[in-house]
């Protein structure tokens, strides 16, 4: 969570720079950084839908800050957006209506209405059941061959980052240790990387 706050400049590091771009976003002004976080979408951990909010003012949050659309227009993108994460027609649902994989998916929707180039989740399939957590991997996938996202995923989910990943940065103590494939990732003789697998693979009910 640390790291994506930082590369959205949601957070400030103590040293050492970020890009995004030609934009140093390290060294840019908070106004500087608008147009610069619309390229950017976050997906919080817990989805953080507003309760009060039915689910298609949740999802539009975005296009009225930045005034985007109204009207017919408005309600036809609320459409499209629940349409690409499975939720059409809830949009007169409040979020308490929804399970937890739902709130999940709208919050992905609400993500996508700035249409980012790039999309940060923070633990996306932490508290879900494996169903659930399953279907929002296949769905991470499946946004990012649609539209050419590039995806950061932080995640302690083994499985997960096996299956949404093409490459994977493994951290230790607030550093990258290795940056590779998945198939680099698995066959790694580092014996901190091999400790991690396997208690991954164990918790799984698997092996490593």
């Amino acid at each position: 969570g640390v790291l994506l706050k930082h590369l959205n400049a949601l957070l400030r590091p103590d040293a050492g720079t970020i890009r995004f771009g030609d934009v140093a976003v390290t060294r840019s002004t908070e106004a500087d950084l608008v147009p610069v976080r619309r390229r950017i979408g976050m997906l919080f951990q817990g989805g953080a839908l507003f309760d009060s909010l039915t689910i298609a003012d949740n999802v539009a949050f975005a296009l009225d800050e930045h005034a985007v659309c109204k009207g017919d227009e408005r309600a036809r993108r609320v459409a499209e957006l629940l349409a690409l994460v499975g939720l059409s027609g809830t949009e007169s649902r409040m979020p308490s209506e929804l399970s937890g994989g739902m709130r999940k998916r709208v919050a992905l929707a609400r993500t996508l209405a700035l249409e980012p180039e790039v999309l940060l989740y923070d633990e996306p399939t932490t508290g879900l059941d494996p169903v659930t957590g399953r279907q929002i991997n296949m769905l991470i996938r499946d946004l990012q061959r649609r539209f050419g996202l590039t995806s950061i995923v932080v995640t302690h989910d083994l499985a997960s980052a096996f299956y949404v990943a093409d490459r994977i940065a493994f951290l230790a103590d607030g550093r990258i240790r290795k940056i590779s494939t998945v198939r680099e990732m698995s066959g790694s003789e580092d014996p901190e990387i091999r400790t991690f697998l396997t208690a991954g693979a164990l918790e799984a009910g698997g092996h490593a």
